[in-house]
């Protein structure tokens, strides 16, 4: 078999020149305003939304992420996006109070709860699941965005978070569901299930038969209390304190995120050049490994198979050649393994600035010694001996 040295050398060429050409397409990001309903709806039709803390969605990055993922930031994430959204949704109007929950022992009259399934400075993709106080599942939905560096813009960061887009998405699509599916009497029966439901967990004996599950464990109200009732008026109390205490965890998510801010937007700056710089490291990586192979067979064919000693030789130099462009892609290789170490540095930079501080509550200060979940569940505690103290004096 004979092969022409000129094409083995146009090969050497083509791979280094397509090595050192690795390229990035910018895209546009087309911004999506908030929408508000036209319509004036009264106050007792307001559903209160509560925001669950997002799954960081460890157990679901893909192996080939596994290398770039900073588990600590995206726990950190898992605060830090469903405030943002809580507040997208507290700002278009279309809602009662809408809170970020510590957990899921307080009923709200709708829950949203999210999965961060990527997040790496240039690409979001979080998946939302909805449902009602009911029970009643509302949908899911997978919600991507893929922004270009004009988004860390500094005159483009002061109006809006980079990925602020889904979450007007899905604010929009939140109201359209509301719109298009529930009715006014589903909105009043919703409102109602919620009291009932919190009423059960502190007094399940007075209160558990005013509701009943069908087969796909949904709620449905059977009777009501009278509004006068002395134990339902106790349990109105209790879940005001409730949500007061509620507000102000509300304040410890406000300044977890504006601690966060700007060393998050810093990272994820970096780490969108990082990515798109790893991408193009590997990628490039791959033609040179190709390229190079293919050279060393072409090479060792023509040095063993050539019929001249000049062609012997010449093969014998692409070899040599192709055998370069292989260490070429490992060189690559290592200097994207570089630029993983940075990321994994700056996410633990960013853990050390967002550590948890302490709340004021009206009539005591309390230190979150541990997390806030763990601090509403002795909150909860609290309330228990309230109510019991209250029930008490009737």
């Amino acid at each position: 078999m004979k092969i022409e040295l000129k094409n083995l050398f146009g090969l050497i060429l083509l791979a280094s020149f397509a090595g050192a050409c690795a390229t990035h397409t910018i895209k546009t990001t087309s911004y999506t305003p908030v929408i508000q309903d036209t319509q004036n709806i009264p106050e007792d039709l307001l559903l209160d939304v509560g925001i669950a803390l997002f799954d960081p969605g460890i157990d679901e990055i893909k192996r080939s992420e596994e290398e770039t993922v900073n588990h600590e930031i995206r726990i950190a994430e898992s605060r830090y996006a469903p405030y943002l959204l809580a507040e997208t949704l507290q700002r278009s109007g279309n809602w009662g109070i809408v809170r970020l929950m510590p957990n899921s022992a307080s009923p709200m009259d709708v829950l949203l709860q999210g999965t961060i399934l990527q997040s790496n400075g240039e690409v979001m993709s979080i998946r939302i699941e909805v449902a009602d106080a009911s029970g009643k599942e509302w949908y899911t939905k997978v919600y991507k965005e893929e922004i270009s560096r004009f988004s860390y813009d500094p005159s483009e960061r002061q109006k809006n978070d980079p990925f602020q887009v889904i979450y007007n998405n899905i604010a929009n699509d939140l109201l359209a569901y509301r719109q298009r599916r529930i009715s006014d009497a589903d909105i009043t029966n919703i409102r109602t299930i919620s009291e009932m439901l919190f009423a059960k967990r502190f007094s399940p004996e007075a209160f558990s038969d005013y509701l009943t599950q069908d087969r796909r464990g949904n709620y449905q109200l059977v009777s009501l209390p009278a509004q006068t009732d002395p134990v339902l008026e106790r349990i109105r109390d209790i879940r005001e304190r409730d949500f007061m205490f509620i507000d102000t965890v509300q304040d410890y998510y406000a300044t977890y995120v504006r601690q966060m801010r700007l060393p998050y937007d810093s990272w994820r700056e970096q780490s969108y050049q990082e990515t798109v710089e790893l991408r193009e490291l590997r990628n490039s990586a791959r033609r040179r490994f190709i390229a190079g192979t293919a050279a060393v067979i072409g090479g060792l064919a023509a040095a063993t198979t050539g019929g001249n000693y000049a062609t012997q030789t010449g093969g014998a130099i692409v070899v040599g050649a192709g055998a370069y462009l292989i260490k070429s892609g490992f060189d690559k290789r290592a200097e994207a393994k570089i630029h993983m170490e940075a990321l994994e540095e700056l996410g633990q930079s960013l853990e050390n600035e967002v550590a948890p501080r302490v709340i004021n509550l009206e009539d005591r200060t309390i230190t979150l010694t541990g997390s806030v979940e763990e601090q509403y569940s002795q909150w909860r505690e609290i309330l228990a001996d309230l109510y019991a103290a209250d029930i008490g004096e009737l």
